[in-house]
């Protein structure tokens, strides 16, 4: 079983283009991506919920946010420096507030997209 489970919008442009990026950084294919975007997908968490934010799943811990986001990275060799410092409390704040922040622009891009 995958050490990381990742569920992203499978509708959004952007999330995909992420999503693709990651898939090819996963070498060691320690990530489960599931796409949440069919009405009929199963989700450990509210659909919604999860569609408006990004989650992960590490060690059976679910983690939302820049904590997710800091969990995929840790399993992608070339990025786990990354996640190992988004551990940091400081570092793992400002990244939720950057995060927090994208979410604003979010549908704009994904317009630009389309």
């Amino acid at each position: 079983m995958a050490k990381v489970i990742v569920w992203y919008d499978g509708a959004c442009p952007l999330c995909m283009r992420e999503i693709a990026l990651m898939r090819q950084l996963d070498v060691r294919r320690s990530i489960l991506f599931l796409n949440i975007a069919p009405a009929d997908a199963v989700c450990p968490l509210d659909r919604q919920l999860m569609l408006a934010r990004f989650h992960a799943s590490e060690d059976g811990v679910i983690l939302s946010g820049a904590a997710a986001f800091a969990a995929m990275w840790r399993a992608i060799p070339l990025l786990k420096p990354l996640g190992y410092i988004a551990r940091n409390r400081f570092v793992l704040g400002l990244l939720e507030r950057l995060y927090n922040r994208f979410l604003i622009i979010r549908p704009r891009l994904q317009k630009l997209l389309d």
